[in-house]
C-alpha cells in the first residue's frame, strides 16, 4: 500500500492504524447490525486530529497528502468499511477546499477551526431529479438581503445526521444553467435539515446516509472562489475514486486474510493431507492483485499529473477516463474478491457468526457500482472515447 512520505505520515499512519485495529474493529460488526454511526472511531480520529491531516501545516493542519490519506482509507476499510468510508468522504471534501479556496480569508478561518475543533464535514452533491449526475443542480444560490439561501432536497447525506458542516453543489444563480454550479460549506447551525427517508441498506449500513431537504442561510463567502467544474474535474472526482477504492480495498484484502486463516487453519487440522481450498485462495490472490495493481497504478497516475503546473494534466480527457475506469474497475473487482473468499470459506464464510465470515466484507463492496451509477460513468466515457487522442 502507499509509502508515507515523511516520519510525520509514518506516525500518522501508525496512529490510524492503530485506531482501526483497537476501535473500529472492535465495534465494526454491532455498526453493522445496528446499521449505526461509527462513533467510537471518528471520536478516536478526533482525538489523534485525523480529520484535518490535508489541511495545510501553516495553518495548524497535518500537511499531509492524498497518498497518506489513501493509505488510511485503506487501514480502515480494512477493519470497519463504514468507517473507512466516513473518513474517506471527509477527506474529500477537506480536499475540495484546501485545493480550491485561493486566498479567501473565510475558508482560511474557517480551516484553523476544523483543525481546532475536528469537525466532521459530509458533501450534499446528489439531487432528486438529476437522475444521478452530479454534474448539473437544480436548487440554486439565491441572493437575499445580505445572505444568500438555498433549498436542496437530496435522496442520500453521507452521515448527514452526523456531520457538523456540508459542501453542497448548486446552481451558481437560479437564472444559470444547470451545469454552471459552485460548492457552498454550511455549518449545520445555518441550516435546516428535514430528513426525508430511512436508512436500512445492505451494506455499508454505518454511512447512516438518509435522504434530506436541506436549506441553508449563509454569506456569499461561503461559496468556494472556484467553479465547481474546476473542482469536480481537479479533486473531487479523482480524490473521491481513489479514496473509495482504497476503501474497497482494505475491505476486500480482509475478505482475503480471513480465507488465508480458514485455509491455514484447515491445513493444520489435516497434516499431510492436500486442501482443496488451497489452490482456491491462489486464485483468490491473483483477483486480489489485480484491483491491488489498479488502485496502487492510478494513486501513482494522480501523483503524477497533480505536480504538473496548474494541475493542467488532471483536467485532460486521458485523465479523466484514467479515474472514471479506476472507479468501475475498482467497485466491481473488490466484491468479487469477497465472493471468491466465501468460496474459500464455504459455509463457515456464508455465516455471520464464524471468524471467518465475509458477509459484511461482500455486502459493503456491493455499494460500490452504485456510489455514482457505473452505468452513468459509462456513457460519460462513451462521450469522451469519441474525442480524446490517448487513453
Amino acid at each position: 500500500m502507499p509509502t508515507p512520505t515523511s516520519v510525520d505520515a509514518a506516525e500518522f499512519l501508525a496512529g490510524i492504524e492503530r485506531i482501526a485495529a483497537d476501535v473500529a474493529a472492535t465495534h465494526a460488526d454491532d455498526v453493522d447490525q445496528a446499521a449505526r454511526f461509527p462513533v467510537e472511531t471518528v471520536d478516536a480520529l478526533k482525538e489523534m486530529k485525523a480529520l484535518s491531516a490535508l489541511v495545510p501545516a501553516e495553518l495548524g493542519g497535518g500537511g499531509l497528502g492524498i497518498s497518506d490519506v489513501a493509505a488510511a482509507s485503506f487501514a480502515l476499510g480494512r477493519r470497519c468499511g463504514s468507517s473507512g468510508m466516513v473518513f474517506a468522504m471527509h477527506q474529500i471534501q477537506v480536499a475540495c477546499i484546501v485545493r480550491h479556496a485561493g486566498s479567501s480569508e473565510w475558508f482560511e478561518d474557517y480551516l484553523r477551526s476544523l483543525v481546532a475543533n475536528q469537525r466532521l464535514i459530509a458533501s450534499i452533491t446528489s439531487e432528486v431529479g438529476t437522475g444521478g449526475d452530479t454534474g448539473k443542480s437544480i436548487a440554486a444560490v439565491t441572493p437575499g438581503d445580505g445572505n444568500c439561501s438555498f433549498e436542496k432536497q437530496a435522496p442520500t447525506v453521507s452521515y448527514g445526521p452526523d456531520a457538523d458542516d456540508f459542501l453542497t453543489t448548486l446552481r451558481e444563480s437560479p437564472d444559470a444553467e444547470g451545469g454552471a454550479q459552485v460548492a457552498v460549506l454550511t455549518a449545520r447551525d445555518q441550516m435546516e435539515l428535514e430528513q426525508s427517508g430511512t436508512w436500512d441498506p445492505l451494506g455499508m449500513r454505518g454511512t447512516c446516509s438518509p435522504g434530506f431537504i436541506a436549506r441553508a442561510t449563509f454569506s456569499a463567502d461561503q461559496i468556494l472562489p472556484q467553479s465547481f467544474s474546476a473542482i469536480g474535474v481537479e479533486t473531487m472526482v479523482p480524490v473521491s475514486h481513489l479514496l473509495w477504492s482504497h476503501v474497497w480495498l482494505g475491505v476486500a484484502t480482509e475478505a482475503f486474510d480471513r480465507a488465508r486463516a480458514f485455509v491455514r487453519a484447515s491445513a493444520k487440522r489435516a497434516a499431510g493431507e492436500p486442501v482443496p481450498a488451497a489452490l482456491r485462495l491462489s486464485h483468490l490472490m491473483t483477483h486480489l492483485s489485480l484491483l491491488r495493481g489498479e488502485v496502487e497504478s492510478a494513486l501513482d497516475a494522480f501523483t503524477a499529473a497533480d505536480a504538473t503546473p496548474g494541475r493542467e494534466r488532471l483536467s485532460t480527457l486521458t485523465s479523466r477516463l484514467r479515474f472514471n475506469n479506476l472507479k468501475i474497475a475498482a467497485s466491481e473487482q473488490a466484491p468479487r474478491v469477497c465472493q471468491a473468499a466465501m468460496e474459500v470459506c464455504g459455509i463457515v464464510g456464508f455465516k455471520n457468526d464464524t471468524p471467518f465470515s465475509i458477509g459484511r466484507q461482500l455486502r459493503d463492496t456491493m455499494s460500490g457500482p452504485l456510489m455514482i451509477a457505473n452505468e452513468r460513468i459509462h456513457t460519460t466515457n462513451a462521450s469522451l472515447l469519441l474525442v480524446a487522442k490517448d487513453v
